[in-house]
């Protein structure tokens, strides 16, 4: 009772040693215990007022049988192990925060609940969380990406070569796999997805996911095209193609670049 009746002085605290510690409370493995603590206690709001509204907002139970999605996120948070990556694991507190100020019923949309918008929602509450928390720009971006990519997951199996391959090559790619586990297990506990991502990566060799650029902008630029808007676009269908293992060499890229853009000076 004390604890709540001074829970307003929180706010006191500077942002740097909130941040510090509930990033403790996150990795040193007994993080569900610890924001169920910060709950009863009603310091969830003043520290983290977008997690505060989670409890009580309903998912389909086809997707999420546990139930809302506080009882997810903490599902999630009693997976993380002690030692997790900061990042990591501010990316699973935070990954599903776009769904409250996003939720429609059933009786709303005539099917089913939906979250319409919730990544993009979520990735945008995310940043601003970071902002207010005072984390580091490499921090913020890499939290801001799993909260904006946690759902592409359920398309790598439909996904063009070209666009898998990218996709692996977001940085850190082993913390957005681990994010997908996690949400997987505490849920419909489905890891179709992960599997296949999995086997992508062991059989995969790392030349085909990252392959040296065929031709550049200078490469162009000395085959005698002037630059242009139309630069950038010439290079990325080049690289599609050469992910998509259309072309392999540079000769097959020039053919390729003369096919989009003529000779030079026509």
């Amino acid at each position: 009772q004390a604890i709540q009746l001074h829970a307003p002085e929180i706010a006191l605290v500077y942002a740097e040693r909130i941040r510090e510690e509930l990033t403790k409370l996150l990795t040193e493995g007994a993080a569900r215990r610890g924001f169920e603590l910060l709950e009863s206690a009603a310091l969830l709001p003043m520290l983290l007022p977008e997690i505060a509204r989670m409890p009580g907002v309903e998912q389909p139970p086809q997707f999420h049988p546990e139930g809302d999605v506080w009882i997810h996120t903490r599902m999630m948070l009693e997976e993380l192990p002690a030692g997790a990556s900061p990042t990591l694991a501010w990316g699973v507190l935070l990954h599903d925060v776009g769904k409250p100020p996003t939720f429609r019923s059933a009786a709303d949309t005539g099917d089913r609940i939906r979250f319409d918008g919730h990544v993009e929602t979520g990735a945008l509450m995310a940043a601003e969380i970071c902002a207010r928390l005072k984390f580091s720009g490499d921090d913020t971006a890499q939290i801001v990406s799993l909260v904006a990519n946690h759902l592409r997951f359920k398309d790598v199996v439909q996904m063009r070569p070209s666009t898998l391959k990218r996709f692996v090559r977001l940085p850190r790619f082993d913390e957005h796999l681990e994010l997908h586990r996690l949400d997987c297990i505490s849920s419909h506990r489905q890891l179709e997805a992960y599997h296949f991502v999995r086997r992508f990566l062991e059989e995969t060799p790392p030349e085909q996911v990252r392959p040296q650029r065929l031709l550049t902008g200078e490469d162009l630029k000395q085959l005698g095209y002037k630059p242009g808007p139309l630069f950038a676009k010439v290079l990325a269908a080049l690289e599609d193609a050469q992910l998509e293992g259309q072309i392999t060499s540079r000769e097959e890229a020039v053919r390729l670049v003369r096919q989009s853009l003529g000779k030079p000076g026509d």
